[in-house]
């Protein structure tokens, strides 16, 4: 029996990931929960089991492509028949999307479309694995098909195999794409009707948006205000590049589309409202440049891509600064008395319990006890609607060496600190290992950060979606303080507040700040 091999959901408002490195080959036999390929996105870098025992069968997608979550990227032979395996096709990635819910919004006369499609002049249309054609030519293949969209329209029973299909278009008018290429297209100003899709059935891909984007975006939807400005910013990047010295061949700068002249619009959601906050709209940011590209490639330089990771990393980053209304309130608080409490305890906690105490479990109760006093700093924004949880999960950033990571500790409210503080090492643990479940980094209400373990004596941290608030700790170090008109050594640290100022007021997010500061300053809990 066979057996799917799908792309896991590894976040919340994750819609897509990417294989890094496949584990095995076509052809290997293959235990249940075996890792079977690596993925990355911007929560986790994650080895992913196998869902079955078996023979790797075929891998529909390979290493360093990005599709959406539930793409089937291979198949399993439950039965063992090793002779039916397949090799990797880099080329078959594109039939990856065509997956059964897909298909079953397809008018029923493309299902009877017949094996052999033409391409709308009687001749037959190129076979699924034929390369995609290079940029130079999509503008005359899209003015092709657009000259017999009429017709496939009327019979139902468009070309199905590699001729791209202007529009995706169904009988119902509707274009085939997925909502994050409408984001990316609307982010880009891009007029998806004019878009040549390469996927199955002409639907269109995130390549084949992220192709136009490299291109200079020839597919844009065009104003009246837009028309000159185009052809400027062509010729003026073409004059910048020739009057420039050409660059040697390791030293040259990557293709790269210039600076868009215009702010990116605002991302609709389906319905036609701001996306921003809404439903779990995610603005797909672009990476934008604050200056023309010719000023950025000067002197001795090299280029280094962006991993994937990081490329998350940035999208979600600024797309939460273009959702959230951050604002950032700073308190400090007298860590002496915990500080003094670990020292005292930490080498009997480490012995009776096999685990090191750090401070974070502290303030992840000072933070519950907070959360609890001000439940509004525990909720999430949707639309209109305030979404008040329930339960307290606090999201503990950790740094890699790669790039960062959020898991979570699920009902923190209801743990001692031996309790977070096993979960907390448990978490950073297989974070760094990569051995992360995607339930782990998903369902946070709560985030904290702690720049403050690198030396630095705050921090103002992007609020991580869809949270509405964050606490950034800051480094414990002692300095003179006054108290009681005398001066004292005390162990301090800063801590800051990130808020959503469309939930959360200054009012609301100064008390919890008390809150966490009275906590740690009155602690009360016994360590051992």
């Amino acid at each position: 029996m066979a057996v799917d091999i799908v792309m896991p959901q590894m976040g919340e408002s994750i819609f897509e990931g990417t294989i890094t490195k496949w584990l095995k080959k076509p052809g290997d036999k293959v235990e249940r929960d075996e890792p079977l390929f690596e993925i990355s996105t911007d929560k986790v870098d994650a080895e992913i089991p196998s869902p079955s025992a078996g023979v790797l069968k075929e891998i529909k997608v390979a290493e360093g492509k990005t599709v959406p979550i539930q793409t089937v990227v291979g198949v399993i032979d439950g039965a063992g028949e090793a002779s039916a395996a397949k090799p990797a096709q880099p080329a078959a990635s594109p039939k990856s999307e065509a997956q059964p819910a897909r298909a079953a919004q397809a008018p029923p006369a493309r299902a009877a479309a017949p094996q052999a499609p033409t391409n709308g002049k009687g001749a037959p249309a190129a076979p699924q694995a034929a390369p995609q054609a290079p940029p130079q030519a999509q503008p005359q293949a899209r003015t092709q098909s657009a000259a017999t969209s009429g017709s496939v329209g009327a019979t139902g029973a468009p070309a199905t195999g590699g001729v791209p299909t202007t529009g995706a278009r169904d009988g119902g008018g509707r274009i085939h794409s997925s909502p994050l290429v409408r984001r990316m297209a609307k982010e880009h100003g891009i007029d998806l009707s004019g878009v040549t899709g390469t996927g199955a059935g002409g639907r269109i891909s995130k390549q084949d948006i992220e192709a136009l984007i490299a291109g200079g975006g020839q597919q844009r939807g065009v104003t009246e205000d837009q028309t000159d400005q185009s052809g400027e910013v062509e010729e003026e990047v073409e004059e910048a590049f020739n009057a420039s010295p050409a660059p040697t061949p390791t030293r040259q700068a990557p293709q790269m589309p210039p600076p868009p002249r215009q702010a990116p619009a605002q991302v609709p959601s389906q319905g036609g409202a701001p996306a921003a906050g809404q439903h779990g709209g995610q603005v797909h940011a672009a990476f934008e440049s604050a200056v023309p590209r010719e000023k950025i490639y000067f002197g001795d330089y090299e280029v280094q891509p962006m991993s994937v990771m990081r490329q998350r990393i940035g999208e979600h980053m600024v797309a939460s600064k273009r959702v959230s209304a951050h604002v950032y309130s700073v308190d400090e608080i007298d860590m002496t008395k915990v500080a003094n409490l670990r020292a005292k305890s930490k080498d009997e906690f480490e012995k009776r319990n096999g685990t090191k105490l750090t401070f974070m479990p502290f303030f992840v109760k000072a933070a519950v006890a907070g959360l609890r006093a001000y439940p509004t700093l525990n909720s999430s924004l949707d639309g209109t609607n305030i979404v008040m949880h329930k339960e307290i999960n606090i999201g503990i950033a950790v740094a890699l060496d790669w790039g960062l990571l959020v898991p979570v500790v699920k009902h923190a409210d209801e743990k001692n600190i031996l309790g977070i503080q096993r979960t907390m090492n448990d978490l950073a643990e297989r974070a760094r290992s990569k051995k992360l479940k995607p339930e782990e980094v998903q369902e946070s209400t709560f985030s904290i950060t702690n720049p403050g373990v690198f030396g630095g004596l705050f921090g103002l941290p992007v609020i991580s979606q869809p949270n509405v608030g964050i606490l950034g700790l800051g480094a414990i170090e002692k300095r003179p303080v006054v108290i009681n008109d005398s001066i004292a050594i005390r162990s301090m640290c800063y801590v800051t507040l990130s808020y959503d100022h469309r939930v959360v007021d200054g009012a609301i997010a100064h008390q919890f700040l008390h809150k966490v500061k009275e906590t740690l300053e009155n602690w009360t809990e016994p360590l051992l």
